[in-house]
């Protein structure tokens, strides 16, 4: 049997990686909808708040480590800075969630100079709105497996 412990860090942990799990374990260890989604915001926003204020180190640290060779001008890289131009902190922190994952959203966050406390305040937004809508839809659709 698990206990009730386990089950809050079990989505807590997942969340910290990969924020959309975190739901989705929360309803298969049965927990209440307030309970993933405070699970849920927990985790994403540990993993964005650790990053957010150690992200500038850790990114020239990756860059210095990983990708001394790397070309700088290549397509990928062209769509992304089209996709942080056009849409801006906004687009990322909404995305963050459901496509980036709190490490890559958070790092990507802190790429675009913007202040350390805005970059937080628009991730905490945008976890709590995903972490409410993802809670209550995989608990609904849940009901009828």
């Amino acid at each position: 049997m698990v206990s009730e412990i386990d089950k809050y860090v079990s989505v807590f942990l997942t969340s910290m990686f990969k924020f959309v799990i975190g739901p989705l374990v929360a309803t298969y260890q049965e927990l209440s909808v307030l309970e993933a989604t405070i699970f849920t915001i927990l985790g994403g926003m540990t993993t964005i708040i650790v990053i957010t204020l150690v992200g500038d180190k850790l990114r020239k640290y990756i860059n210095q480590k990983f990708f001394k060779k790397r070309k700088l001008f290549t397509p990928k890289n062209r769509r992304r800075v089209r996709f942080i131009k056009k849409y801006g902190l906004n687009g990322v922190a909404f995305l963050t969630p459901i496509i980036f994952g709190p490490i890559v959203g958070a790092l990507l966050a802190v790429t675009l100079g913007e202040p350390k406390k805005k970059v937080i305040t628009y991730m905490l937004a945008s976890s709590a709105f995903w972490a409410v809508f993802l809670s209550l839809l995989f608990h609904h659709t849940s009901l009828f497996l």
